[in-house]
């Protein structure tokens, strides 16, 4: 049997009951298969943890999460912490320190979730969405020069690494072509007249190599447009950190909302543990009331075994998610049910047994 050694950080707000839910889930998904196990380890780090030391996880973080096999994360931010710091000072750290260079996050629309968009079919939202990681917009590099004086100026670099570029557009090619879909770039070339310039380049270089693969381009503008008005035409898309991260919130808000939305941070090459983490916000507002959505945090989940290996069970997973929200009981009240957390998990786990 394999065991499988997961770093468990909740973080803040709702993230410790929302992660509550997904190592039940993954609890019951080991108990059921008997295959493989799992040796959950939890960590105090987030914004909490910084009011009280100074830093979003101790100086030796890293060293501490570099052996474990994955990382599970629930939530990051809370008030009083300014969010570039409980940010840059645990999620980007982690993406940037182990090279999670792929963000993969779905956009499919589940039987029995919501959906604002008019007379669109469920088939039509079902996107898989692969966002450079750990560079471009979100590098961090820059300058801020005379600080508080009247002439003070800041600088923000984006960042774009031929490396980089190749291998995020290299993984969603792979992509496209094992799951015999099309693959969309979007890029915002007409102004960004080098960063994007360079990356519709590649996706054009790479192109030749994948002949089998029907692609397209858009810029961002557009692609917000169309995603709305025919979000049909996407499959596979692949695009930078910051057009990835707007892009898959409005995903989310079509796609059912945010309590259903997924995200794997990816070191497909496992020289360093990939991070699982669910895309919505802290929601310190609702914090402690038990009302939390946690079908997001159980979604990732189900990417975290589909890494490992055991696709089934990420299909499996996904199907009683969508069992639970077309037969209407057992949901919290942002699907507009009345069930708590924990109730909403516990109802996932007899899905599963069953």
């Amino acid at each position: 049997m394999k065991t499988y050694k997961i770093a468990v950080i909740a973080g803040d707000g709702v993230g410790p009951e929302v992660m509550a839910e997904a190592v039940k889930v993954l609890k019951e998904t080991a108990r059921i298969d008997g295959r493989f196990d799992f040796t959950f380890t939890d960590y105090p780090w987030g914004c909490e943890y910084y009011l009280k030391t100074g830093r979003m996880m101790p100086e030796d973080g890293m060293e501490i999460l570099k052996d474990y096999d994955a990382i599970l994360l629930g939530a990051v931010g809370y008030p009083g912490v300014p969010d570039h710091i409980s940010l840059r000072g645990l999620l980007l750290e982690i993406r940037h320190g182990f090279d999670q260079y792929i963000n993969l996050r779905p956009v499919k629309l589940l039987a029995g979730a919501p959906c604002p968009l008019k007379d669109v079919k469920r088939e039509d939202i079902n996107m898989t969405f692969i966002r450079e990681n750990s560079e471009g917009e979100y590098s961090g590099s820059g300058a801020w020069l005379y600080k508080d004086q009247p002439e003070e100026v800041v600088i923000q670099n984006a960042v774009f690494s031929r490396k980089g570029c190749e291998r995020v557009i290299r993984y969603a090619y792979e992509l496209a072509r094992k799951e015999g879909k099309t693959l969309t770039s979007i890029s915002k070339a007409n102004a960004l007249n080098y960063s994007m310039v360079f990356w519709d380049q590649i996706f054009t270089e790479l192109g030749r190599e994948y002949p089998d693969v029907e692609t397209h381009s858009y810029l961002v503008d557009a692609a917000s447009m169309f995603m709305v008005k025919d979000p049909g035409r996407f499959q596979i898309v692949v695009t930078s950190n910051l057009f990835g991260d707007i892009l898959t919130d409005l995903g989310a808000a079509i796609a059912g909302g945010m309590g259903l939305a997924a995200g794997a941070n990816l070191n497909p090459d496992k020289k360093f543990p990939s991070m699982f983490e669910p895309i919505h916000g802290s929601a310190p507002d609702i914090a402690g009331k038990g009302i939390a959505n946690p079908l997001a945090s159980i979604w990732t989940a189900a990417q975290m075994l589909d890494f490992f290996g055991y696709e089934e069970w990420g299909t499996r997973i996904v199907n009683a998610i969508e069992k639970l929200l077309s037969e209407g009981k057992d949901l919290t009240p942002d699907l507009g049910g009345t069930a708590s957390t924990s109730a909403c998990g516990d109802a996932l786990v007899r899905l599963l047994a069953e």
